[in-house]
Formats: structure tokens, sequence, C-alpha cells
């Protein structure tokens, strides 16, 4: 397992959920959501500014596929996301398959207490959790650096 903090990124139509894990990549913490700006390179510079203050060596966005894995609107929306977000990092992007990761957020999220209306304002960086224990649950098992590749994207 590659010791450095990674940030993961779920792209959502009015807010960005944020996730970042600790340097031994053992804790997941959620961050503040962002608010899915007009323009998307402004949320972009956000993400890149946060990537760039916690000295992140991969950035994980989640890949929102149908149940039966095929793309949907969301699907290409958050890939674009990911495209632009790989323009402006030093670090490698990578795509990580996020089916049922909000389901699982909300389950988790309602076993501690808190009802859906109260989860609004955390559902998205809670689902970034999600995405980012499951990349990194991932290398742990297999070794291998998690999802796909963005193609503007440094490294292997």
């Amino acid at each position: 397992m590659r010791t450095g903090r990674r940030l993961a990124v779920d792209v959502g139509k009015v807010r960005i959920g944020i996730a970042i894990c600790d340097r031994e990549a053992i804790l997941s913490s959620p961050l503040d959501a962002i608010a899915r700006l007009s323009s998307a390179s402004e949320s972009v510079t956000s993400i890149a500014q946060l990537a760039d203050t916690h000295g992140v060596i991969e950035v994980y966005v989640g890949d929102p596929l149908s149940l039966s894995g095929k793309e949907t609107d969301s699907t290409n929306d958050a890939r674009l996301f990911a495209s632009e977000l790989s323009k402006a990092l030093s670090v490698p992007v990578r795509m990580i398959d996020e089916r049922l990761t909000t389901v699982s957020a909300s389950a988790k999220l309602r076993a501690s207490g808190i009802n859906a209306k109260d989860s609004k304002s955390i559902i998205d960086s809670a689902s970034a959790v999600e995405i980012l224990e499951s990349a990194l649950s991932y290398e742990k098992i297999s070794g291998l650096a998690p999802g796909n590749l963005v193609g503007d994207s440094v490294g292997a």
C-alpha cells in the first residue's frame, strides 16, 4: 500500500462531496461539500486547491454507472468533470465505480441516528467517503492502483 493522502470526489448536480484520508490510508474523513458552481472550471479550481493544500498523491472521482453497468447522464457529467480536474492537477485522477455508495452512506447515517432530512447537507461527502474507502480497500487487497486512470492524468 502506497503512503500518501488521497482525495475522493462525488460529483453531484447541486453539491460536490469531498473526502480525504490520512497519510497511511487508514482513516477516511468527510470534508465540507462544495457547491456545484455554474462554471465547471470554478468547481475544478476549488478541488485543485484542496488537493494542493492537503498534498494528496491521487484523486478519485466517483463513476456513477447504473446498477446494470450502463452509462447515464450523470456518468458523462462525472467523467467530463474528472477530465477537467486531471488537467488542473499534477497528480493522477482515477475514476472509481460508485454504484450503491449513496445507498450505503445513507444507511450508515441512518444507523448513526441522522434522518434523511437532516442528512441532505452531508450525504454527498458521506458518499465521497464510501468512494474513498472502496478505492483504498481495493489497493490494500490487490496492491494495484484502483479504478481507471483519467486520460490526461500523470502517473500509472
